[in-house]
């Protein structure tokens, strides 16, 4: 697919605290960027020949979300409808823990009703995520 066939959005939860939301943002980019790195261009040299290493291709809008809203947006993403769409979700139980080990360890004792997404990204077919997403808001 083509940029202009794809979007990619990440809801995150407004209510949070900035720097949470700062870094729900930047991990949610840096996994989406490892599962779909058609997203980001090449690198580019400018006229001092400087080389800056690609970015994202298109905008990654951040919208609105809350605690309930992204409960329900999740289970929507694992319907059929939804099912080839990329998605990465993060939680208050990634957040909490120091390691890699600790998360996997403790998320895999827990249900999706204990704990609470912070945020998830969404890429794919553009006309599905404008369905999921279409009516949110921007986070400003």
């Amino acid at each position: 697919m083509s940029n202009l066939e794809t979007k990619c959005v990440l809801v995150i939860d407004e209510n949070l605290p900035l720097g949470l939301i700062a870094n729900t943002a930047a991990i949610l980019g840096v996994t989406l960027g490892k599962y779909a790195p058609e997203m980001v261009g090449s690198s580019v040299a400018d006229r001092s020949g400087i080389e800056h290493l690609g970015i994202v291709k298109t905008p990654v809008p951040i919208l609105k979300g809350s605690t309930d809203l992204l409960h329900e947006l999740r289970d929507k993403t694992m319907t059929e409808p939804f099912a080839d769409l990329l998605v990465v979700d993060f939680s208050d139980t990634a957040q909490s823990c120091k390691t890699y080990e600790e998360y996997t360890a403790k998320l895999q004792k827990i249900s999706k009703s204990g704990y609470r997404y912070f945020g998830l990204g969404i890429y794919g077919e553009k006309k599905k995520v404008n369905r999921l997403t279409g009516g949110f808001s921007l986070l400003r």
